[in-house]
């Protein structure tokens, strides 16, 4: 009887939580965060030169920092705090692929390093990033891969060791869009600070290390709008 007991307690909690996980899976990847902007964009806003900036929170404050910058009708920034590798390809045809830009600027890999859905190895990173080009080439739109921002420490996950990871993974990137024809984005080269970080004060607060600044911001404008500009000639 106690057998029969555990085995139905088993099998009630297995399917409570393949539930609850098909309840919370869209909450977790976040899919639908833009979906009303998407859709408005779809119906009142013809796309010209439509470039879709996708990413992490590093791409969701640039648009808190500099709203100006995005005052740009044609940049949409798709940024969502957090998110890892395998949640923006989840959400990358709603988010990119259905809002028809000619250009699309992908950031990502900081989460992941960090771990923030569990241990992602640097190939399967390197991998997710490759996919998301390769979808979006696939739709005749033009790809600009960023290299990962520099960084020596995630204070929301402090000791993971971060800038050995992030070199290797924006090497593996760069030659691969070489390979590929894609635009590289250099923004590592442009704003570390001779250790693998970001510099303080310049691009980024000491109390972060992480995320740019205004000041960083900008350089990040120069070097996308150089770029958007090569994508859109080519």
């Amino acid at each position: 009887m106690h057998l029969k007991y555990l085995i139905l307690t088993l099998f009630l909690s297995l399917l409570f939580t393949q539930k609850n996980h098909s309840q919370n899976w869209n909450e977790f990847a976040n899919t639908s965060r833009y979906d009303k902007a998407n859709l408005e964009l779809k119906l009142h806003t013809k796309a010209k030169n439509r470039v879709v900036f996708m990413g992490n929170s590093i791409t969701e404050g640039w648009v808190i920092m500099r709203p100006e910058f995005f005052k740009n009708r044609d940049y949409i920034n798709r940024g969502i705090g957090g998110q890892t590798t395998p949640q923006m390809l989840l959400r990358f045809r709603p988010d990119v692929i259905d809002l028809n830009p000619k250009v699309v600027i992908i950031l990502a890999g900081t989460n992941d390093i960090a771990g923030n859905t569990g241990y992602t190895s640097l190939e399967t990173i390197i991998d997710n990033i490759k996919s998301m080009a390769e979808i979006a080439n696939a739709n005749g739109i033009k790809v600009i891969i960023s290299s990962i921002l520099p960084a020596i420490d995630y204070l929301w996950k402090p000791g993971l060791d971060p800038a050995t990871k992030i070199i290797t993974i924006n090497k593996a990137l760069k030659e691969y869009a070489k390979e590929n024809n894609f635009i590289y984005l250099d923004y590592y080269s442009a704003m570390e600070d001779g250790k693998g970080g970001l510099k303080v004060p310049d691009y980024t607060a000491a109390n972060d290390l992480v995320h740019p600044n205004k000041a960083g911001y900008l350089v990040m404008e120069k070097l996308a709008e150089e770029a958007i500009e090569k994508a859109l000639n080519i």
